[in-house]
């Protein structure tokens, strides 16, 4: 595993501080990667270079939580296949040696202690990742209740793999014959169920799929997706990334997921029925069974003997039923029309209704035209009666397009067109805002009259005090 050179923010080492406002802890180390802590001519702070040194550490463990995950996907897979050869060199390893199995459960077990340690070095991250996070609390704090379940649970399926060949070789330890160390060799009904289930049960280390697309999807590695995100309180989890490949990708996440899903439950079902005389041991029979239950047909030309079979059998129309909803949801909107073709499309058909209104009212014009002329003296009563359910028929019809055009402009007008209503309400806020400008430009033009005729007023009044003053004398 590669390891990276950090400097933890509480280092008791003393950082050297250049001239260029570069801060590099251990100066003795002259390898160390300079990090600018602020701006040139700005005075760097302790606590700021601790937030950009934590900054820094967080990044490099996300960086080797990713990688170790991808390390604990791959050594999952190892020792799923590894698990498979041995299974189907099960019946040949009498001819191939007793060794042989021995050796592909020993690297089983190898590949089941490596997955272990990097399951528990991932933790050692993620919760590393947490106290920076916290601001540098105590690891105790991160150790929850739910955290420990969740741990314990992981290492106990991750531990899970067969191990009846050294139950074998214990058996025939002492013994002067070589003994086949393969349980579908040995007679014995219960280390064979028990060898059958723990093989079944390693198929549950595929839920490190989920953690790998995780944390490889480009939706948690985009900055702009977290930065939206924490504004608008999403949490990028596994059904978040789940639905953005369902959107982006639809047909080609299904398929692949169907695909795969189809050949680990064949061959689940053919390791179920291996110890019986059936068709379904066969790896193309178990093929069709399951098609045929995933797809809820089942013709009944074979079935399941076993209770394991039964069992997976069970399981597979299960995810057929939820796969198929999955699919007509997806065909249903990959099929439907858009904003714009729906548009297009009803005004099309509301245009040919229209012309087809026209012509049903011009022939009842003209049925009763008919009518009116066969109502003559001179006309029959054959013809007149013709003319009636002539009449009749058109007048249905005009009555039948009316409903018909009725009934498409309602479907229409429901389809309210959001963009469309916002400008209108955005012109409408515009033109009520320009309406409240000019509205207080008015008022204060008017405010702007009354004191001048405010101050009019007082001059009148005072020219008026002084003629009456100047005048009082005189009329005294």
């Amino acid at each position: 595993m590669e390891m990276t050179n950090r400097s933890p923010p509480g280092d008791s080492k003393v950082d050297c501080v250049n001239c260029d406002s570069l801060v590099r802890p251990n100066c003795g180390n002259s390898a160390a990667v300079s990090v600018p802590l602020s701006l040139p001519g700005k005075r760097v702070t302790h606590m700021e270079g601790d937030d950009l040194y934590r900054l820094r550490d967080r990044k490099f463990l996300i960086e080797d939580r990713k990688r170790i995950c991808a390390w604990a996907l791959g050594t999952a897979l190892l020792g799923i296949l590894l698990m498979i050869i041995h299974a189907e060199i099960c019946p040949y390893v009498d001819e191939l040696g007793s060794k042989v199995s021995l050796i592909i459960n020993c690297s089983i077990s190898l590949s089941t202690g490596c997955l272990l340690i990097l399951i528990i070095a991932f933790h050692y991250k993620d919760i590393r990742v947490f106290i920076i996070d916290h601001n540098q609390v105590d690891w105790r704090i991160a150790m929850t209740s739910h955290r420990v379940l969740v741990i314990t649970l992981e290492l106990l399926v991750c531990a899970i793999h067969p191990v009846g060949s050294y139950w074998e070789v214990g058996q025939h330890d002492n013994s002067s014959y070589a003994a086949p160390l393969c349980v579908s060799n040995h007679h014995d009904k219960a280390l064979l169920d028990m060898e059958l289930l723990l093989s079944m049960l390693m198929f549950l280390r595929l839920y490190l799929v989920h953690r790998a697309i995780l944390l490889h999807s480009k939706v948690l590695l985009s900055a702009s997706y977290r930065s939206i995100g924490s504004l608008n309180n999403i949490n990028f989890t596994f059904r978040f990334v789940l639905k953005v490949l369902m959107n982006k990708h639809p047909a080609r996440t299904l398929l692949v997921f169907i695909l795969l899903f189809w050949l680990t439950a064949s061959w689940m079902l053919t390791l179920c029925e291996r110890q019986t005389q059936e068709l379904t041991r066969q790896m193309d029979t178990a093929l069709w069974l399951i098609a045929i239950t995933f797809l809820t047909v089942g013709y009944g030309d074979v079935a399941p003997s076993t209770s394991c079979g039964k069992a997976v059998c069970l399981f597979t129309g299960v995810m057929g039923v939820a796969c198929t909803a999955m699919l007509v949801a997806i065909m249903t909107e990959k099929l439907a029309l858009n904003k714009g073709e729906k548009h297009v499309h009803f005004f099309m058909l509301d245009i040919q209704i229209s012309k087809r209104i026209r012509h049903a009212a011009a022939n009842v014009l003209r049925e009763c035209w008919l009518l009116h002329r066969a109502n003559l003296p001179k006309g029959s009563r054959g013809e007149h009666r013709r003319h009636q359910r002539c009449l009749l028929e058109a007048i249905r019809v005009f009555r039948h397009l009316r409903l018909k055009q009725r009934k498409l402009r309602d479907y229409v007008s429901q389809m309210v067109d959001l963009p469309k209503m916002q400008m209108i309400m955005c012109d409408l806020s515009a033109n009520w805002n320009n309406s409240y400008r000019e509205l207080e430009q008015r008022i204060l033009s008017m405010e702007q009259k009354l004191d001048e005729l405010s101050r009019c007023f007082q001059q009148t009044s005072e020219l008026l005090s002084e003629v009456l003053h100047h005048r009082s004398p005189v009329i005294r």
